[in-house]
């Protein structure tokens, strides 16, 4: 079991035998919110966050990366419920004051598409970063990345510089189930790292850290947490109100290359969609477009 690991920490401990105790849950449903605990203290160990230290924005994000890595609507909210059975356990055990899941809210059946933005947004966005600063390369190389090459937060903060191919514009990442694929690069993202390895090469890099493309200043790799607070710094910079996350640039791509003509297969293939039913899920596909094209090349229409 994935929570077993965590079942040292003494609340987490306690929390299940609350749930036994106490909720006189079957094994299988207390199995299941363990494990959905898991994946929030996986996520909030990545991030460097202690879970009694939780804000509700916290939550929202934890939220956001369930989506980008393809949970739907129905699980989400089983993990809410989770959650929220785990923060009111703190709260009875008087090691919390505030529930921050209280106005966390249940996604609706059907799942919601993000926010899109334009192209001119993205540009306002990338416009904000002051390459005078010591991350200034760094944060424009990350935004170029994630909307050149729709990469998913987790494989952008995995990026290997050794699997980054400058000559021939091509990255190669590993995507869910361990797969690797081939993402095509855009000559703007490509320079745009080539001018932050420029900086990263002064860096005192961290033992294990080497082959990352992404750093902190302490020399070691960014959190998932870290490029959340950069876009919606950048976001808030530049005068954008909508709900910005990574998904939101890794969308963006998917429906301006949708929107450009792409074929729906090839954009499947650079997301690294097992099933095309997922990539049209994350594409606004234009209604008005898809009528006109059926209107004109249907041979019952001729």
């Amino acid at each position: 079991m994935q929570y077993e690991a965590y079942l040292k920490d003494p609340m987490v401990k306690g929390y299940k035998s609350y749930l036994k105790l106490e909720r006189s849950l079957s094994l299988n449903t207390l199995d299941a919110y363990l494990e959905d605990l898991a994946k929030l203290l996986d996520y909030l160990q990545d991030a460097h966050i202690n879970y009694l230290d939780v804000q509700l924005e916290h939550l929202q994000d934890f939220l956001i990366d369930l989506c980008d890595i393809g949970i739907g609507s129905r699980s989400q909210a089983r993990v809410i419920s989770g959650i929220k059975s785990f923060y009111k356990y703190l709260l009875l055990s008087n090691k919390i004051t505030d529930d921050p899941t209280e106005l966390l809210e249940t996604p609706k059946i059907g799942r919601k598409l993000p926010e899109v933005l334009t192209v001119q947004e993205i540009d306002s966005i990338i416009s904000t970063i002051d390459l005078s600063q010591p991350q200034g390369h760094r944060n424009k190389a990350i935004l170029e990345t994630l909307y050149s090459c729709g990469l998913r937060v987790s494989e952008l903060v995995n990026l290997q510089i050794s699997n980054v191919y400058f000559n021939e514009l091509f990255l190669s990442v590993v995507g869910k189930g361990s797969k690797q694929r081939l993402v095509p690069m855009s000559e703007s993202a490509c320079k745009a790292m080539q001018l932050w390895l420029i900086d990263r090469n002064t860096l005192d890099v961290k033992k294990g850290n080497e082959d990352y493309m992404f750093l902190n200043r302490r020399g070691t790799k960014l959190s998932r947490i870290m490029i959340f607070n950069i876009i919606k710094q950048h976001a808030e910079m530049a005068g954008i109100e909508k709900s910005i996350s990574p998904h939101t640039f890794r969308h963006s791509f998917a429906t301006h290359l949708l929107e450009g003509g792409a074929n729906l297969r090839a954009i499947q293939e650079m997301l690294g969609h097992e099933s095309i039913l997922t990539t049209e899920i994350y594409t606004h596909i234009d209604m008005n477009r898809l009528r006109s094209e059926i209107l004109r090349f249907h041979p019952r229409n001729k």
